[in-house]
């Protein structure tokens, strides 16, 4: 299954009390989550530092001891990527935990491409020769990744959303060739610090947007240091609702950009 967190905000903003601490955090839906599933194969967090991505992630559960926790508590970012996995493709290790990254790109992926094994040579085909040299892991996620960067490679002008776009259409042909019926699980976010994309198919995915400095619920202070010559505005994604505040629900079979002016625009696929 998997449980996936996408933060963007027009300040740096610390998210501790969503991963860990929060009455659903992502440290909660580790160990399960509204299904009763355990989520606990591993985890990991990408914030951005100077443009590029600062990656951290173990092949463990994220409510094992202090680790995640402690990652947590560091994070200070305007955009931040965090996954707690449910192994199923590929088996737990540190090769296959999300997020994945390449330069200035994060990634990370909720669900699974049924048949992955007859699908993954028309993937790989598809892939420039670096981006299949790169992949050190077995997971159809990790696959994804290099198949939308290679498609964005050869077109970086192009908006990253319609690259996205291009890669699910395509994944969803290939899905159907191999069996119509079959159930497709994309929920994916891709950030370079500044874009955030993504999609919603085939697994929950909620949201909320924040406008104004407010003191947190569950710790009762603000988190972030506000300028106050601007308003601060934040869009939150997240397989699961977190906080109390009022999330709503990402439309199935949909792409989304976060915007530059933080609110979050959303197209059918």
């Amino acid at each position: 299954m998997c449980r996936l967190y996408g933060f963007r905000a027009n300040e740096p903003t610390k998210v501790e009390c969503s991963l860990v601490h929060a009455q659903n955090a992502l440290m909660v839906q580790s160990r399960g989550d509204m299904e009763g599933k355990p989520n606990a194969h591993g985890w990991g967090v990408a914030t951005y530092e100077n443009h590029a991505p600062r990656i951290e992630r173990q092949a463990w559960a994220a409510f094992h001891g202090e680790h995640f926790r402690r990652a947590a508590s560091r994070i200070y970012s305007q955009t931040v990527l965090a996954h707690v996995r449910r192994a199923t493709v590929g088996p737990p290790g540190p090769q296959n935990t999300h997020p994945f990254a390449d330069g200035r790109w994060a990634f990370i992926h909720n669900g699974t491409v049924p048949r992955f094994d007859q699908i993954r040579p028309m993937m790989l085909a598809a892939l420039h020769h670096d981006h299949c040299n790169a992949i050190s892991g077995a997971t159809d996620s990790e696959h994804i990744f290099r198949l939308v960067l290679s498609l964005h490679d050869d077109n970086p002008e192009r908006p990253i959303l319609d690259t996205l776009r291009t890669v699910l259409r395509q994944i969803v042909a290939w899905s159907r060739e191999m069996n119509a019926t079959d159930e497709l699980g994309l929920n994916v976010i891709l950030t370079d610090g500044e874009n955030l994309v993504g999609t919603r198919l085939g697994r929950s995915l909620y949201c909320v947007e924040r406008e104004g400095v407010t003191d947190c619920e569950i710790c009762g202070f603000p988190h972030i240091h506000h300028d106050p010559n601007r308003p601060y505005r934040a869009v939150i994604l997240a397989s699961e609702p977190i906080t109390h505040e009022n999330w709503r629900e990402v439309p199935e079979h949909s792409i989304y950009a976060v915007t530059p002016d933080m609110t979050l625009h959303i197209e059918p696929v």
